[in-house]
């Protein structure tokens, strides 16, 4: 017998819903596309993403090990290093993730035109109504 889980993404409560705002945050993303290239020990990881902490590493390595996304392996040799991998279900994340920076390498030029459109419209509301309430 199975059991049946019905998860509401909408409902604030839900695991699903959780899971959202999780994976939605870009380190959490980063991190799975680098190690579905391949495992990494932690000073690695830190080098190819740019930008990210220490403490933030840290943290969000132990979010994606408690969800079951990655494994950790510690190596005992002169000096201790921790090998970080995809596990089966982050490798199947994986695929997922990577369609979503295949989709946002090929779409940015869009989203930057439209960016500018729009700033470019709010800018010439500001300035309308700035000239409106100083000729009044």
């Amino acid at each position: 017998m199975t059991n049946a889980f019905n998860f509401n993404i909408f409902h604030p409560n839900c695991p699903a819903r959780s899971f959202f705002e999780k994976f939605a945050d870009k380190w959490i993303l980063l991190i799975i596309y680098r190690l579905d290239q391949q495992s990494q020990h932690f000073n690695e990881l830190k080098k190819s993403l740019t930008g990210i902490s220490p403490k933030v590493l840290s943290q969000k390595l132990k979010i994606l090990e408690r969800d079951g996304f990655i494994s950790r392996t510690i190596h005992e040799n002169n000096v201790i290093r921790v090998e970080y991998a995809l596990t089966p279900l982050g490798l199947e994340f994986a695929q997922t993730a990577l369609s979503f920076k295949i989709w946002a390498e090929g779409n940015m030029q869009h989203v930057i035109r439209a960016q500018r459109k729009f700033d470019a419209a709010q800018l010439e509301l500001e300035q309308n109504a700035q000239t409106m309430s100083t000729s009044e």
